[in-house]
């Protein structure tokens, strides 16, 4: 029983710690991300949801967030950032970095 009662109790924690993260969705077609500026909380580690909605895989990588994730081709990727100090913090998609960009903006 006391097992039971420990999955339990974690199940709920994850599920409170999912529904605390507010979640933001950025799309990538034609190698360009949309939207391109992207409001966020400050002080607050947020989910953002890429979808990439190209065939060819992207790298979305940010030096001032620091992550680098590569998301393939037709495909949902999941970066976690922050929390944030009020500011902007630019991305680029490595793969077509002429097309692909975009900032979060910490508000």
């Amino acid at each position: 029983m006391p097992r039971l009662a420990a999955a339990l109790l974690m199940s709920v924690s994850l599920g409170a710690f999912a529904a605390e993260v507010p979640e933001f969705a950025l799309s990538l077609e034609a190698h360009e991300f949309s939207p391109g500026r992207l409001e966020v909380p400050a002080g607050k580690k947020v989910k953002l949801v890429v979808e990439n909605k190209d065939a060819t895989p992207e790298e979305f990588e940010s030096e001032a967030l620091r992550v680098e994730k590569v998301i393939p081709g037709k495909s949902k990727g999941i970066v976690y950032v922050g929390p944030l100090k009020p500011g902007e913090y630019r991305f680029i998609g490595e793969y077509n970095e002429k097309t692909a960009h975009g900032v979060v903006v910490a508000k």
